[in-house]
């Protein structure tokens, strides 16, 4: 068994390095899996940009957490998985015990239990992930595709708790990874998806994802008519999906939906940020206001069936494949705005 591998380490913003570290052992109930793909996304960009994330990691930390592979050594005790098999593990497991796990939001679990460094060439599984959130991949289905599960996963519990219909019309604020996978998801959802998006390559991208009309705000005066035009009687859309993490995109998206209507503030924006709404618009149009976050093992689940039942595009997301050694080089491209939706890290 090797000794040393080659992993990612951030030790603060921006400052991502490639190290030698031990080869982790499991112990009991534990799994260590050789990573076959690790998934760029969102969060861990935004976490490189800023240094930290208040929920996951503080640095210096083993980095990412999209992750799958094949199981290189199991613990004592672990029922239901062997060496050679292949995984998706997830980055987080509840404790299924706490008040928030007996009320079925076990993304709020009182200790949550997250793991990262994915960006490496073995990782460590804990006992309650192998447990709860560790999944076989069936034969035919690309290591890459299968660490999709974990965004999508988000995607899926924040579009499920807006409740949607089959044909209701969608808003998505956003044209990133994870606005294009909740166009996708909407679309195969049966909703009719207008994508507000700012770069060309977004507008390209959206259509590739299920939108049926794009608003590109650098070419409207106005991002909010433009989108209320889009529906009869300019009345406004029955879901809007925040997907920026920014002030301004909370704000639009409340002034994009119908009476009635629900907004979903899903992106996180930084620490101590506010946001100022009308409340007469609030009170007198009836709105509903979530704002989602993480995932839960059911919707694991449902992401990891959408993606191995081939219903979700999954090649279409995988834009493009980096060795390990360059992953700083990948996350500077990422910040200049390139085309890349998720680049798959291939230790």
């Amino acid at each position: 068994m090797a000794a040393h591998m080659t992993a990612a380490v951030l030790y603060g913003r921006e400052d991502l390095r490639i190290e030698q570290l031990p080869v982790p052992k499991a112990g009991r109930g534990e799994i260590v899996v050789r990573v076959h793909a690790a998934l760029t996304c969102g969060t861990d960009l935004k976490v490189y940009r800023r240094g930290y994330h208040a929920r996951m990691l503080k640095p210096p930390i083993p980095f990412g957490h999209e992750l799958a592979g094949t199981i290189y050594q199991v613990g004592r005790g672990v029922v239901g998985f062997q060496p050679g098999d292949r995984v998706v593990a997830l980055n987080s497991a509840p404790c299924g015990t706490c008040y928030f796990c007996r009320h079925y939001q076990e993304n709020l679990c009182d200790d949550l239990l997250f793991n990262n460094g994915a960006y490496a060439e073995y990782l460590l599984i804990p006992a309650r992930i192998v447990e709860k959130n560790t999944l076989l991949i069936p034969t035919g289905v690309p290591f890459e595709h299968a660490a999709l599960t974990e965004a999508l996963a988000c995607v899926v519990r924040g579009l499920d708790e807006c409740q949607p219909r089959p044909g209701d019309t969608i808003a998505v604020i956003g044209g990133g990874p994870i606005g294009l996978m909740f166009m996708h998801v909407a679309e195969l959802y049966g909703l009719r998806v207008i994508a507000v998006v700012k770069r060309d390559e977004q507008v390209i991208a959206a259509r590739t994802f299920g939108a049926s009309k794009t608003v590109q705000i650098t070419n409207v005066k106005d991002p909010i008519a433009a989108v209320r035009g889009l529906t009869p009687g300019d009345r406004g859309v029955d879901i809007a999906v925040e997907a920026v993490a920014t002030p301004l995109a909370w704000q639009w998206a409340v002034e994009m939906v119908r009476k009635g209507g629900t907004v979903n503030f899903f992106g996180g924006c930084a620490a101590g940020t506010k946001v100022e709404l009308d409340t007469n618009r609030l009170h007198y149009n009836n709105l509903t206001l979530r704002a989602s976050f993480h995932h839960t093992p059911a919707a694991a689940r449902k992401a990891f069936d959408l993606i191995v039942s081939g219903r979700f595009r999954s090649s279409a997301t995988i834009t493009s494949h980096a060795p390990l050694a360059e992953l700083d080089r990948v996350f500077r491209h990422l910040m200049d705005r390139a085309g890349d939706i998720k680049t798959a890290i291939i230790p």
